[in-house]
């Protein structure tokens, strides 16, 4: 009888290790396994979503899906032609006038400004992050500037085929920024080719005449308006109420290049 006893006891003592170590095996397993979802260190997902300290998802410097804030990469946004290579207006040319759709669907021209002294005629767009960067300053000019005879005349250049430059999105952009100044669609991109507009925002100041007294940028900090030492366009306009030349009458564009249509 004792040695039945003994028995019984080891034959429990075997059982109990060996579910024991089934157990371990399997928490083994299942710690080794590779869940969906899981990753290992060192090993993205393969949708190429990087997680990092610096967002949701992208290594710092890389941000998801391809998205970036800024300029393009792929070159400077610095106009890099002559006036003379561009083929555009030079210094001193009577601009032609034009007729171009405004977002509110009316035509205009820049004989419809009867008490003009000058026009701030500027290639701008919806997309560029310059041409945005610039927006409230171009709001600022026409404000300030209008009432004085200089009113804005913004023209958008681009190829109405990428759908967020095109007619609606234009509307879209100048009710959502309330522009007060004409926000035109250059149809058939014929007027940017004539005036040289190369980049945007470029801006071409006219006087009365519509001869071309200014050429280039606004001023001389796009980033940062509050870091703007020489506005070359106010200084333009300061020149010719003095019935003087600007000087400079010509500076780099700073800007995106603007994107004709497809042949």
């Amino acid at each position: 009888m004792k040695r039945l006893s003994v028995l019984v006891a080891a034959l429990a003592f075997g059982l109990a290790s060996c579910n024991n170590q089934a157990e371990q095996n399997t928490a083994t397993q299942e710690k080794n396994k590779p869940d969906e979802g899981r990753h290992h260190e060192g090993h993205p997902p393969k949708d190429g979503d990087h997680k990092g300290p610096h967002g949701h998802g992208g290594e710092k410097g890389h941000p998801p899906h391809g998205e970036r804030k800024g300029p393009p990469r792929g070159g400077s946004p610095e106009q890099t032609k002559t006036l003379e290579e561009i083929g555009g207006y030079k210094m001193g040319e009577v601009a032609t006038d034009f007729s171009l759709k405004n977002v509110d669907g009316k035509m205009v021209s820049l004989a419809d400004f009867k008490d003009a002294k000058g026009y701030i005629v500027t290639f701008t767009c919806n997309e560029c992050p310059f041409a945005k960067m610039y927006e409230d300053r171009l709001i600022e000019l026409h404000n300030t500037y209008a009432p004085q005879g200089y009113p804005v005349i913004a023209i958008n250049p681009n190829s109405p085929a990428n759908e967020m430059e095109g007619y609606k999105a234009m509307q879209s952009r100048a009710e959502e920024k309330g522009f007060p100044f004409p926000y035109l669609v250059d149809e058939g991109q014929k007027i940017y080719p004539q005036y040289g507009a190369v980049r945007t925002p470029h801006v071409f100041l006219l006087d009365a005449d519509r001869i071309v007294q200014y050429i280039g940028t606004i001023d001389n900090n796009a980033k940062s308006p509050e870091d703007v030492t020489i506005k070359y366009v106010e200084d333009a306009i300061a020149a010719l109420q003095k019935g003087e030349k600007p000087n400079p009458n010509f500076t780099k564009a700073i800007g995106c290049p603007v994107k004709a249509s497809k042949a």
